[in-house]
């Protein structure tokens, strides 16, 4: 059975083919991820600000959307998706080992 993280990766490569040059790529995913953050966030401010009911569905077309960017950015820097997901646990692990504090949060062992 195929990886689904394989599966997406190649499904967002055979769809992000614009622009055609490495750093337009690099930067339509970046502006994509921050299109797609700032719907996430107004779906949330809706219901913090309206007392609207929470959109789940938009959350998770949104978060989709954000993935989709995300991947794109990660393949036109040469990296995967598996690749920042361990990169971020061992970040992670370094600022954490005992499990999160805010004492630890403020002093980031991992940039020490």
């Amino acid at each position: 059975m195929e990886c689904p993280l394989s599966s997406f990766t190649r499904h967002v490569d055979r769809l992000f083919v614009k622009p055609e040059d490495q750093i337009g790529k690099l930067l339509h995913a970046a502006v994509g991820v921050s299109g797609e953050a700032g719907e996430v966030l107004d779906t949330v401010k809706k219901t913090w600000i309206y007392s609207k009911e929470l959109d789940y569905e938009n959350i998770l077309e949104e978060a989709g959307d954000l993935l989709f960017y995300t991947t794109a950015l990660l393949i036109h820097a040469g990296y995967t998706l598996n690749d920042a997901l361990e990169h971020n646990k061992a970040k992670l692990a370094k600022r954490y080992p005992e499990g999160y504090t805010d004492q630890a949060a403020q002093e980031r062992a991992d940039k020490q």
